[in-house]
């Protein structure tokens, strides 16, 4: 004889399994991220999804265009930004106050084709000789939101040579790959995005007097309304651990906890 159950057991029973059965599987953690994060992202990405069960869907940009996404509305679970980013959007409601945790830091360096003499960067005005000597020099248009780019615009200013730069300069892309390619002799950006371009020798960071570790201490914050916000806090925990750390410096970043 074949059970039959009352209607409102079996919906329930069905709301049960569905639930379990989601649980299993865990959530899809939509992310916003800087494409400097990208590296370690990815190299944590496996870690995090099979002791989480837990999905990550990350989109990757310039810090510029996630900064416009989130004021423009958009909801991300997750969302990696300068830490003085981060506390302007919680001011405007964007990112859920309480939900912010520093995560990495990461400098701006040199790069130059592999084979290539790697010049003297180790002071300011070793710096400002490199720079005078090379015939190129590539890095992101800082129209794009490039924070590595505006920045650099910022250390030729201070240097006094902005406008004897300007002739060699090649704003494009992807300069790491354009200097692999030949097609330029230095290349500047996050010691991060150097790292992971083959065809590249990294000479290193720019001097201390030349970095601005707050604007490029990238922290994680929440959305208000995110569909997945404790499995977001689960990732910015993750983020914190030292598995986390050992796989950030391979990637060129300093990680905010030890």
């Amino acid at each position: 004889m074949r059970l039959r159950l009352p209607v409102p057991v079996a919906f329930l029973g069905l709301a049960f399994l569905l639930v379990v059965g989601s649980a299993a599987r865990g959530a899809e953690i939509k992310v916003l991220s800087p494409i400097v994060m990208k590296p370690a992202l990815e190299g944590l990405a496996g870690e995090f999804e099979q002791t989480s069960r837990h999905r990550l869907a990350i989109s990757y940009t310039s810090a510029g265009r996630v900064l416009k996404r989130i004021q423009a509305g958009e909801v991300a679970d997750v969302a990696f930004l300068p830490r003085p980013v981060m506390d302007d959007l919680v001011k405007q409601g964007k990112i859920s106050a309480g939900s912010i945790a520093d995560i990495a830091y990461s400098a701006v360096g040199m790069a130059v084709r592999a084979g290539a003499p790697k010049p003297d960067i180790t002071s300011v005005e070793a710096v400002r000789r490199a720079l005078f000597a090379a015939k190129s020099i590539a890095y992101v248009d800082p129209a794009r939101g490039s924070a590595s780019a505006n920045h650099f615009v910022r250390v030729l200013d201070r240097l006094g040579i902005a406008e004897e730069m300007r002739p060699k300069s090649r704003l494009v892309r992807d300069p790491a790959v354009f200097v692999a390619k030949g097609e330029a002799e230095l290349v500047i950006l996050q010691m991060s995005e150097l790292i992971a371009v083959p065809g590249v020798d990294v000479v290193g960071p720019l001097p201390p007097d030349l970095q601005n570790p707050l604007a490029f201490t990238f922290a994680a914050g929440i959305c208000p309304g995110a569909a997945q916000p404790e499995a977001g806090r689960i990732l910015i925990t993750f983020l914190g651990s030292p598995v986390a750390a050992k796989v950030m410096r391979a990637h060129g970043l300093e990680p905010a906890s030890p």
